[in-house]
C-alpha cells in the first residue's frame, strides 16, 4: 500500500469515529431539548427524552478519535462529564449509551446513571465522571494497579482545561511520575471552563508547562487536526507503553453551550463562528476529498445516520426500569434506616 493510500485509509477510520460522535451528540442534544422553558428561552413543547443534564463535546471529536485509535481493547480510560465521544471511541455500544441517556433499563447503568456515569468495563471504559478532575486520580490508581499486576496495558485519562486548576491534577501527575506509571494524560482544552474563558482563570502557560515542571513529557497539538493528533498521540502512547507517563495538550473548541439547553450567549459570536469554520470533521472531509475519497466519506455519513436512527428507535422502545429495582446497585453505607 502506497503512502497516499495508507494515509487515506487511516484518515477514513478517524473520520468514521468523529462522525459517529458528532451524530450521537446531535441526536442527544435534540432529544434533550423538551419542556416549555430552557434557560429562560422558549423551547419545544415536546417532553425531553433525555433524562438529566447533558454536556456535549460537539467540536472536540478529533481528540477522542486521535487518541483512542492507539488504544487496545484491554487498555483503560477515564473520562469527564463531557464523555460521550471518549466512550464511543473506546468501543462502547451506541445503542446502550442512548438507552442510558433516555433512562431506560437496557442502558449501561440500567437507566440510573445518565450521561455523566456511563461505563463499560468490557472495553476498558472505567467511567465518565461528574466531578471536575476526579478522573485523574482514578486513572493514576488504575495505572498503578496495572504496574503492580505487571499487566502490559496503559490508561488514557481525559480531562478539561478547568481541571488543571484543581488539586487532583498536581497530585495525579506527581504520583504517576514518581512511580513511573503507564498513563497518558489528555488535556482536552476547549478554552472555556463551564461558562468562564480559560485565559481569565489559568495563570502561566497551561497544562503542558505544568506537566513539564514535573519532568513529564508533554506535547501541545492542534486539537481540531485529527491527523496531527493521531501522530502526537502515537508518539506519546509509545512512551507510555515503555513505562513513563506523558501528557497531550489538545487545544480545541466547544461550539455548544455548557449543557445542551444552554445557548451559550455569554460567548463572543464571532469567536464561535471562527471555531465553526475550523470544524475538525470539515477539515478531515476536505483532506479526504483531495485524496480522492469524497464518495467513501459520504458513504460513512450515510452509515452513521442509519446507525444513530437505530439507536434512537431502540432507546424509544426500550423498557423503563422497574420500581422494585430502585435500590439495587446503590451503595447503602448505613443500616438502611434512611429509607
Amino acid at each position: 500500500m502506497n503512502d497516499a493510500r495508507a494515509r487515506a485509509e487511516r484518515l477514513l477510520a478517524l473520520y468514521r469515529t468523529m462522525a459517529r460522535i458528532r451524530a450521537f451528540e446531535n441526536a442527544a442534544e435534540e432529544a434533550s431539548q423538551g419542556g416549555v422553558q430552557v434557560w429562560g428561552m422558549e423551547a419545544s413543547k415536546t417532553p425531553a427524552r433525555v433524562r438529566g443534564p447533558l454536556h456535549l463535546s460537539t467540536g472536540q471529536e478529533a481528540v477522542a478519535a486521535g487518541v483512542c485509535i492507539h488504544l487496545e481493547r484491554a487498555d483503560l480510560l477515564t473520562s469527564t462529564h463531557r464523555g460521550h465521544g471518549h466512550t464511543l471511541a473506546k468501543g462502547a455500544d451506541m445503542t446502550r449509551m442512548m438507552c442510558e441517556l433516555f433512562g431506560r433499563a437496557t442502558g449501561y447503568n440500567k437507566g440510573k446513571g445518565g450521561s455523566m456515569h456511563i461505563a463499560d468495563f468490557s472495553v476498558g471504559m472505567l467511567g465518565a465522571n461528574g466531578v471536575v478532575a476526579a478522573g485523574i486520580p482514578i486513572a493514576t490508581g488504575a495505572a498503578h494497579a496495572l504496574k503492580i499486576r505487571r499487566q502490559p496495558n496503559i490508561v488514557a485519562c481525559f480531562f478539561g482545561d478547568g481541571a488543571i486548576n484543581r488539586g487532583p491534577f498536581l497530585e495525579g501527575l506527581n504520583w504517576a511520575q514518581v512511580y513511573r506509571l503507564p498513563v497518558l494524560f489528555v488535556c482536552e482544552d476547549n478554552r472555556i471552563a463551564a461558562t468562564t474563558p480559560t485565559q481569565t482563570m489559568t495563570a502561566g502557560e497551561g497544562a503542558a508547562a505544568r506537566a513539564r515542571a514535573l519532568a513529564i513529557e508533554a506535547r501541545a497539538v492542534d486539537g481540531n487536526d485529527v491527523e496531527a493528533l493521531d501522530r502526537a498521540a502515537g508518539e506519546l502512547v509509545a512512551r507510555v507503553r515503555a513505562g513513563r507517563p506523558a501528557l497531550l495538550h489538545a487545544i480545541t473548541y466547544r461550539i455548544k453551550g455548557h449543557v445542551s439547553v444552554d445557548p451559550g450567549a455569554y460567548r463572543d459570536a464571532a469567536e464561535v463562528e471562527r471555531a465553526r469554520q475550523d470544524d475538525p470533521l470539515a477539515r478531515a472531509r476536505k483532506t479526504l476529498a483531495a485524496l480522492g475519497c469524497a464518495e467513501r466519506t459520504e458513504a460513512i455519513d450515510a452509515e452513521v445516520r442509519a446507525e444513530i436512527e437505530r439507536a434512537l428507535a431502540a432507546a424509544d422502545a426500550a423498557p423503563w426500569p422497574e420500581p422494585a429495582e430502585a435500590y439495587r446497585d446503590v451503595l447503602d453505607a448505613g443500616a438502611g434506616a434512611w429509607r
